[in-house]
């Protein structure tokens, strides 16, 4: 049915414009009688066998969905019932901030795939937080980033302010420094200023009474050597783990019109490229720390592959998009098929 029906209609539509449709058809949807009821029992699959302890976090099962779609909290119960194990919300900044300008999403049809440069936009991790404390028992990521017009040497700040916030109200969380949509974000991967980034947030995490998980989210565009000091910069700082991984700016096979759009590419051409950086990190790290295995994640053999790599975790966006809710049941079942 969505298939043959709902995503035509839904890809004739601006892809913004269709987000915000379908977060306010999804809101109005789940306030009929006996709604979330019908949903469940038609897309969540429970059993012992899919529930997974991550760095201290027990998962109803692997499949999550990532940063990017609920960026503002504003749907996460109801995208809960399509079978998610966890919701990653955000990227949140201290301060609200509109993002780039439009038209900035582009559906490459030919391609499976989609090209974003969005920019972090949100409404602020205040306004987040209140929407959070509704939460009554979805596991939350809270994946967190600076504001546009923060210099990068006090970017620690802004990404302190959001931890101080969250911090009571998520599970876990994500340091995003790798969004290609941000002007020169993706300088702080570099190692110096992301180890003392990573280190000033793992300082304040550890003076807390029940420290919170913090991953690091890494482009796919890292070299092996710059992968390799990633395992350092984890092992150095003591965080949890990886999300392996973000959007690309390659645009290497693409045939769709837009291909040559400017913002970070997700989909189909990302499947091998994500999964050679997790079994990467994976094997050259001796399985070290977690990883959450994100990109080109289009059908349940795409979801095996990355958890055969090395992935604890596995999370969907643009597959969620192209192939609709039934892609997270199928995922789980052909776990269960293999377990």
């Amino acid at each position: 049915m969505y298939e043959k029906i709902i995503r035509p209609l839904l890809f004739n539509i601006d892809p913004e414009k269709v987000h915000y449709f379908t977060f306010s058809a999804l809101r109005k949807l789940f306030l009929l009688p006996g709604s979330q009821k019908l949903v469940r029992e038609k897309f969540v699959v429970e059993d012992k066998r899919l529930e997974r302890e991550v760095f201290g976090i027990k998962f109803p099962n692997p499949v999550g969905l990532a940063a990017g779609f609920d960026k503002d909290a504003k749907l996460y119960k109801e995208l809960s019932n399509f079978g998610f194990g966890f919701i990653e919300i955000g990227t949140l900044t201290p301060k609200p901030q509109p993002g780039n300008e439009k038209k900035r999403l582009f559906r490459l049809r030919e391609d499976k795939a989609i090209i974003n440069r969005m920019g972090f936009n949100n409404g602020g991790v205040v306004e987040a937080v209140e929407r959070l404390k509704k939460n009554d028992g979805v596991i939350i990521g809270g994946n967190i980033g600076k504001n546009k017009v923060t210099p990068n040497e006090n970017a620690v700040d802004d990404y302190m302010i959001c931890f101080n916030a969250l911090f009571e109200h998520v599970d876990y969380f994500v340091v995003n420094v790798s969004s290609p949509n941000t002007p020169n974000l993706r300088e702080l991967q570099d190692k110096e200023p992301l180890t003392r980034l990573l280190n000033t947030l793992q300082q304040e995490n550890l003076k807390r009474p029940a420290p919170k998980p913090i991953l690091l989210k890494i482009a796919p565009d890292l070299t092996d050597s710059q992968l390799l000091d990633i395992i350092d910069i984890i092992k150095d700082t003591g965080i949890a783990g990886v999300i392996a991984t973000n959007t690309t700016i390659s645009r290497e096979g693409l045939t769709s019109p837009d291909q040559m759009e400017a913002g970070g590419l997700s989909g189909k051409p990302l499947t091998k490229r994500a999964t050679e950086v997790i079994r990467f990190l994976s094997e050259k790290s001796n399985k070290a720390f977690p990883i959450i295995g994100v990109g080109g994640i289009m059908s349940p053999e795409d979801a095996i592959e990355k958890l055969e790599a090395g992935a604890s975790l596995v999370q969907l966006y643009t597959g969620f998009i192209y192939e609709g809710p039934q892609l997270v049941k199928k995922i789980n079942k052909e776990i269960l098929k293999r377990s």
